[in-house]
């Protein structure tokens, strides 16, 4: 991410990088490999691996709207690298 946008990191969405503002996680510790929550290109706050594996599998379970969430994150990628 540029030095000028602090507030940005990029990270990996099943496999999509993407740019997220963690400006609302001001003051958390944050690493490469932790698992945040994310929302309309925001994130929302840090969460564990058990968490986020049972986001991803709701998400999963719900369907079609996974499938067309997915296909915009691809659709709206920063770097296919």
């Amino acid at each position: 991410m540029p030095v000028d946008r602090p507030d940005l990191a990029q990270v990996d969405v099943s496999g999509v990088r993407r740019a997220v503002n963690i400006g609302l996680l001001e003051g958390e510790e944050l690493a490469p490999g932790d698992w945040i929550l994310i929302h309309v290109g925001f994130a929302l706050s840090k969460i564990d691996e058990v968490e986020a594996k049972a986001a991803l599998d709701f998400l999963e379970s719900i369907g079609q709207a996974y499938e067309d969430e997915m296909a915009a994150l691809r659709e709206s990628m920063i770097d296919k690298g």
